[in-house]
C-alpha cells in the first residue's frame, strides 16, 4: 500500500490531512483521533471521581452569612438549614473506604406561612454550592395509576437542571413545595388523584431515603418509548416546605395538654408566645396534621419560618442583593431611565402587602401593578426620570381591580 492510500482507521483521513499517522499491526490512527480519545478518557475520570470541586462547600457560618445577603430575617431557619446542608455534603465527601460509619441523610422540612422565603432559601443554598436544583409542587404528584405526575418526574426536572449530567444531578437539591397538601385526609371526593393523600407520601419514601431510580428524561407516562436514565438519590438533598395551614390549633392543643386537669400557670403562659405558635412545632404536630411517620422520619431536620413583620417586608424591598427596588432600578437603567421611590411610597406598598396578607410575594405583585404603565410607556420616550411617590402609587392601585389580590390571600 502506498503512502497516499494510507488512511486513519478511525476517521478515514489520509496521511496528507494529518500531522502524524501511527501504524499498528493491521490499522492506523491519526493525531486528531488520539487527542479526541485523550479528552474522552479525561472526561470519564472527572465524572467518576467525586471531590470537593464538584460543589463549593462552606462552613455553616459562611452559609448563613451568604443567606443573609438574599433572605431577610428567619435566623433560626437559616441556622438549621446551614448546619443540615453542611452535614449533608460532608457526608458525601466522607471517605467510606477508611470509615465504616454510615452517616444518614439530613433532609429538611420547613414550615411557615406563604411568602416567608422557603423557596428562596433553597434557591440561595443551591446558588452558593453551585449545584443544580429542582423546584416541584407536591400538589401535582399522584400515586401510580391516577391522573397526574409520577414522583419520578421530580428527578426528571433535576436532570434537566443539571443538563442531563447524572453525576451532577446526584449531588443536587430538590425542593418539594406544598408538602402539606399531600397530608392524609379523611374525606376526599376527588376521583382524579390519590384518594387519601397517603399514596404520594409512600411513593416519596424511596426517593427521600436513597435508592436507584429509573428516571424518564422527558417526564412520565407521556413518552412511553423513551430510554430511562439510572439516578441514585442517596446524595440528593431533599428540602420540603409547606404552610401547614391550621397546624397552630394542633400546637395550641398540645401545649394546653401539658398541664392535664389543671389550668396553665401565668408563668407558663408568659413563656408561650401565642402570636407565633410555629416556633413550638415538633414532629408530633406534623404527624397529627397528616404526614405519615415514615416520611417524617426521612425529613429529620424540622424548622419553622416566622411570619414577616412590616419592618421585614420593608427590608426585603430595599436591603438584599436582589431587593425589589434594586431590580427595578436596573430594569429602568437599561432603558436610560433614572428610577427612584420615596420612603413613604415604600411604606404604602408594605402596608398594602400586610393588608392583603400576601407576604413577600405580594410586594412584587403590588410593584408590578404600580409600575406597569411606566414600564410600558417610558422606554424609547423622552422621559429620563421616574420618581414614585405615595400619591403616584395610590393613584395607580386605584385604577386596577384589587379583588384578585384578596382572593389569593
Amino acid at each position: 500500500m502506498s503512502e497516499k492510500e494510507i488512511l486513519c482507521s478511525f476517521c478515514g483521513r489520509t496521511k496528507s490531512q494529518t500531522k502524524l499517522l501511527i501504524a499498528g499491526l493491521d490499522a492506523h490512527i491519526c493525531d486528531i483521533c488520539i487527542s479526541q480519545a485523550d479528552l474522552i478518557l479525561k472526561d470519564d475520570e472527572s465524572s467518576t471521581d467525586l471531590d470537593t470541586s464538584t460543589f463549593d462547600l462552606k462552613p455553616p457560618k459562611e452559609i448563613k452569612s451568604f443567606l443573609d445577603q438574599y433572605v431577610i430575617g428567619q435566623d433560626q431557619a437559616k441556622k438549621v438549614l446551614s448546619v443540615a446542608v453542611y452535614n449533608h455534603y460532608k457526608r458525601i465527601l466522607q471517605d467510606k473506604l477508611q470509615d465504616d460509619i454510615d452517616i444518614q441523610k439530613s433532609n429538611v422540612l420547613l414550615v411557615g406561612p406563604t411568602g416567608t422565603g422557603k423557596t428562596l432559601l433553597a434557591q440561595t443554598i443551591a446558588k452558593l454550592l453551585n449545584v443544580p436544583i429542582a423546584i416541584v409542587d407536591a400538589t401535582v404528584l399522584t400515586e401510580a395509576g391516577y391522573v397526574g405526575e409520577d414522583v419520578e418526574s421530580i428527578l426528571s426536572k433535576l436532570l434537566q437542571a443539571a443538563d442531563f449530567d447524572v453525576k451532577k444531578a446526584e449531588n443536587g437539591i430538590v425542593f418539594i413545595d406544598e408538602i402539606d397538601k399531600i397530608a392524609r385526609k379523611r374525606d376526599n371526593p376527588s376521583i382524579t388523584r390519590d384518594v387519601s393523600g397517603e399514596g404520594v407520601q409512600q411513593a416519596l419514601l424511596k426517593l427521600l431515603e436513597g435508592t436507584t431510580v429509573n428516571v424518564p428524561p422527558k417526564g412520565g407516562r407521556k413518552h412511553p418509548d423513551q430510554k430511562f436514565i439510572e439516578l441514585n438519590t442517596s446524595n440528593i438533598l431533599f428540602i420540603a416546605g409547606g404552610a401547614f395551614d391550621g397546624i397552630e390549633k394542633i400546637i395550641k392543643t398540645r401545649l394546653n395538654l401539658q398541664s392535664i386537669g389543671y389550668k396553665m400557670s401565668k408563668e407558663h403562659k408568659m413563656h408561650v408566645q401565642e402570636d407565633n405558635l410555629l416556633r413550638y412545632i415538633n414532629p408530633h404536630d406534623v404527624r397529627t396534621y397528616g404526614l405519615i411517620p415514615e416520611i417524617i422520619g426521612r425529613l429529620p431536620v424540622l424548622s419553622f419560618l416566622n411570619p414577616l413583620s412590616k419592618d421585614a417586608l420593608r427590608d426585603i424591598m430595599t436591603v438584599p442583593n436582589n431587593a425589589l427596588i434594586k431590580q427595578y432600578q436596573k430594569l429602568f437603567e437599561m432603558d436610560g431611565i433614572n428610577f427612584s421611590i420615596t420612603s413613604s411610597a415604600i411604606d404604602y406598598i408594605v402596608d398594602k402587602a400586610m393588608e392583603y396578607n400576601l407576604g413577600a410575594r405580594g410586594l412584587r405583585n403590588l410593584c408590578e401593578a404600580i409600575l406597569n404603565d411606566a414600564m410600558f410607556n417610558l422606554p424609547n420616550s423622552e422621559v429620563k426620570d421616574l420618581k414614585v411617590t405615595k400619591v403616584y402609587a395610590d393613584q395607580k392601585l386605584q385604577m386596577i381591580d384589587m379583588t384578585y389580590l384578596k382572593a389569593v390571600s
